[in-house]
């Protein structure tokens, strides 16, 4: 299974990113797909994630009302849409698949991830 997590760089406060997470060897419809982050210094945590089939969503409380989730299985593609970006929102993200219809924000439920994107929000 591989993961390949893109779109990420620099960024002014205030502005939107749209980060991509395309799935090989794999069919994402039947996986539950998990965006986290890690910013230097800190511990890696979970932003957002879509279950699989009827893609229910969760976010992190940190980014509620600003970051969208959404997946497009023709493509085997998942977006994580990044709005109202803030300083705070700097970090490396990373997406996250596991075989299982319930997504959750706790990356140890996770078995293959993508390698990082960088995003970088500052003036």
């Amino acid at each position: 299974v591989q993961l390949q997590a893109s779109g990420g760089g620099l960024v002014q406060p205030g502005g939107s990113l749209r980060l991509s997470c395309a799935a090989s060897e794999i069919t994402l419809d039947y996986y539950a797909i998990g965006w986290f982050r890690q910013a230097p210094g800190k511990e890696r945590e979970g932003v957002s994630c879509i279950s699989s089939s009827d893609s229910n969503t969760n976010f992190a409380d940190s980014v509620k009302g600003r970051f969208t989730i959404s997946r497009d299985n023709a493509k085997n593609t998942v977006y994580l849409q990044m709005n109202s970006l803030k300083p705070e929102d700097t970090a490396v993200y990373y997406c996250a698949t596991t075989f299982t219809y319930w997504c959750s924000l706790k990356s140890d439920e996770y078995d293959y991830w993508g390698q990082g994107t960088l995003v970088t929000v500052s003036s």
